[in-house]
Parts: C-alpha cells; structure tokens; sequence
C-alpha cells in the first residue's frame, strides 16, 4: 500500500510523505568559522573535490598560494563543507568531511544538529547541486548566496530513524553504481590509449608493413621510418600561423559568421552546434575559416588541443585564442590532426610545459612543432587507415561514455527518489 504523500510547497522537492517535515536550514546546522592559526603548520590541508573532502599537501597546492594559511577555518569529521558562490557554474558545492584539517576560509562550515544526519544532509545536498536548485535563490553577479540566506532555504526530513535506513540503502546502491562508473571510466581510458599507441605506431612506423628504421635524433619520438623526414611545421604551411579574433559578444544571428569557440568542438574534432555568438561581416572577413585549417588552443583549460575545420561545418570565423594553420602541399591536414593525437605530440607538449610556468603556446611554438612525415601518398593511406580504425575505437568509447552517462544519471535519480521520500527504504 502506497504511503500518504503531501504537498511540500517547493517546487522542486514537489510531494513529500505525510509525516516529513519541510524545515529550514538554520533549524538543522550551525555554521561554525573556527580560524586554525598558528596551528596551521601542524593542520591537515583540505580541499573541496567533486568527489567529496579530499586531503591536500601544503606544498603542492598550485595556483595562488597564501602567504600564511593561519586565517583558514578547523574542519572536524562529520563536518559538511559548502561552496555557495558561483551557484551557475562551480564544479563542486558540497563534501562531508571524513578528516580533521583545515580548508579556505571562503567555504562555509555545517555542523548537523540533532535533527539531521550528517550522511543524510550529505546526500540531501547533492540533490540539491543537480540541477543547480539554489541558483535562483542567489539574487548577485556571481550567484553566491551568503549565510542568512542560505539559512532559510529548505530541507525535506524524516525522522532520525527513517534518516539511517536512507542512508544506509543510499550507500549500498550509491557504492553498487560508483562500482560500474570506476569501471567504465578505466575502459574508457583504456580505449583511448589503445587509440593513441595506434596513431603513434602510425605515423612513425607506417603501414607498409617492416622496414628499414633510423634515429629520429629526438629522443620522444625515437625512431621512425628510414625515408621519413621531420620538418618544422612553419616549412609545412602556406601561410604564417594566425590568431583568431577578439570575443565580440553579439547575439548570434545565422545570417551572420559563427564564431568557433573552444567549447564548440568535442574531444575527436568536430563541431558542436552550440554557436551562441557571430561577428559582423567586417570584423570577421579576415577571420573566417576555410576547408582543412588546422586550429590549435593556445592558451585555457583545453590549451594544447588541435582540431580540423570542414566547409560543412558552415561559414565561421574563430576565436582570439586560437591559432589557425593554413596546410601547404607537402602535408595533409587530416594527417597534421592525427598526429596531434598521437603521444609524440603529448610528449612535445610536456617539455614546453615543463619549461613554462604559464601553459601557453603561441604561435612561436607550435611554427618549431616537429612533425614526422612521409610522402603525401603515404600520408593519406595513414589517414584512410586511420579514419577507419579510429572510428571504431570511437565507436566503443562512444557506447561506453553514454553508459557511463546512464549510470551517473540513474545515481542521481536514486538520491532524489529517496531523499524527497518519492521511495521508500
């Protein structure tokens, strides 16, 4: 027999069983902000992750570094770490703490009262982060809401009992799917490596089968085919590598260039059709793209990566952190992009980003980039070779990534069904 259920009032929580309660937040923690001081030397560092409170070494932190981490706030086990600024677009907003440390002072401390579990609020809140829930609440530029107002924001509760056995079935299924997902991600990665090794042995031994070999004089990239050559990529084009355009924010219009960002393009090269911006025809005349242009990130979070423009595609100019690379008639642009998948080009990466403290590279680097080559009838049997192994791996990691989607979709759809009482333990 079905529970009585009842509305909760909040549209996103929506009906709730008959005798849960809707109770604010400020009824069920205390936010605590307990500076470690002069105690820091001997503190634990901790960092919110996405996957939850995680410990951090005090000399490998990166990024901005303190002067002194004496004004970061105590974290007891049990405690619940929230981030409640940039609601749209922060890839973490809460952890339960399993540690004693300490942890930026930017973050709020909850302690659980009686009422709530700290495990149970644990599993609440990651309801709450799907989908963002408590963006709209947040009423600033940057979607941060402070803590009188995240103190009055709801939370469905059950009893204390009734808490547990969530908890309890939450982590014997959560545990159960995360198996599947850690799973799936090794296969993926799995997969993409045998992609890589693939290409690599491509364009550096061929496919014509055994052959004579030489030293490639490099030493990542060892040694290739005897009538290969290794030529700088500057020597390769018909024209000097060029920057995109400045971001011109104009709505976009069809009528008018898109404007490629790296966000327009997946992992394998391709566009997406997410064009949210154009330039007018003025500033992006000297910008639009033509079949088989090479576009290299040279500075961001996707710095390094290279995809291929197709006239399909449509007509598009490209963005200021791009670089465009014009292919001359002794290389192939389908074989340049290839090649940029390949580990020699990882590796090439890695020493410019061992010698810089800023991952950035311009124009001056990549035109010294060092591309091993055959003739351009070879290239293209390495091409046709490769389109027709490479789509089949891309295949596998396809089925394999829309898995792991399921999976993580059906985790989330578990937590809200029983946090919101829609199932019950």
């Amino acid at each position: 027999m079905a529970r009585e259920m009842k509305d909760s009032g909040i549209e996103w929580i929506g009906n709730i069983p008959a005798h849960w309660k809707i109770r604010r937040n400020k009824t069920l923690f205390d936010c605590s902000k307990e500076i470690v001081g002069t105690a820091s030397k001997e503190t634990q560092l901790l960092s919110l992750t996405t996957q939850g409170v995680k410990t951090k070494s005090q000399d490998a932190i990166g990024g901005k570094v303190p002067e002194s981490f004496d004004t970061y706030q105590t974290v007891m086990p049990y405690d619940i770490v929230m981030c409640l600024f940039d609601l749209d677009c922060s890839a973490v907003f809460s952890g339960i703490s399993p540690y004693y440390g300490m942890i930026s002072p930017a973050y709020k401390i909850l302690k659980c009262k009686s009422a709530v579990l700290p495990n149970y609020a644990d599993y609440w809140f990651r309801f709450v982060f799907d989908g963002r829930k408590f963006k709209s609440y947040a009423k600033n530029l940057r979607y941060t809401l402070n803590y009188d107002e995240f103190a009055v924001l709801p939370l469905a509760l059950p009893n204390v009992v009734e808490q547990g056995k969530i908890v309890s079935y939450l982590d014997k299924i959560c545990s159960e799917i995360d198996v599947v997902i850690s799973k799936t991600k090794t296969t993926i990665e799995e997969y993409k490596k045998l992609k890589q090794s693939i290409i690599t042995e491509a364009v550096t031994k061929g496919i014509r089968g055994d052959r004579p070999m030489k030293d490639s004089g490099i030493e990542w990239i060892g040694d290739i085919v005897e009538t290969y050559s290794i030529i700088k990529l500057k020597h390769l084009l018909s024209a000097p590598l060029m920057y995109g355009a400045n971001e011109s924010g104009i709505p976009f219009d069809e009528n008018l260039p898109r404007y490629i960002r790296i966000t327009d393009i997946t992992m394998d090269g391709k566009l997406k059709d997410t064009g949210k911006l154009s330039l007018t025809e003025d500033t992006a005349e000297s910008y639009i793209l033509q079949n088989n242009d090479v576009l290299f990130a040279r500075s961001g979070a996707s710095v390094g990566k290279a995809f291929i423009y197709k006239e399909h595609y449509g007509r598009c100019a490209f963005a200021g952190y791009l670089i465009k690379a014009s292919i001359g008639q002794k290389l192939l642009a389908d074989y340049l992009f290839f090649y940029t998948q390949s580990s020699l080009y990882e590796e090439w990466k890695n020493q410019i980003f061992v010698q810089a403290t800023i991952q950035n590279i311009g124009a001056d680097r990549y035109n010294i980039l060092p591309v091993v080559l055959g003739s351009i009838e070879e290239q293209k049997e390495i091409v046709d070779y490769l389109n027709k192994k490479c789509t089949e791996i891309d295949t596998l990691i396809e089925k394999k990534t829309a898995l792991l989607e399921e999976m993580e979709t059906y985790k989330k759809s578990v937590i809200y069904e029983y946090v919101t009482g829609k199932k019950e333990v």
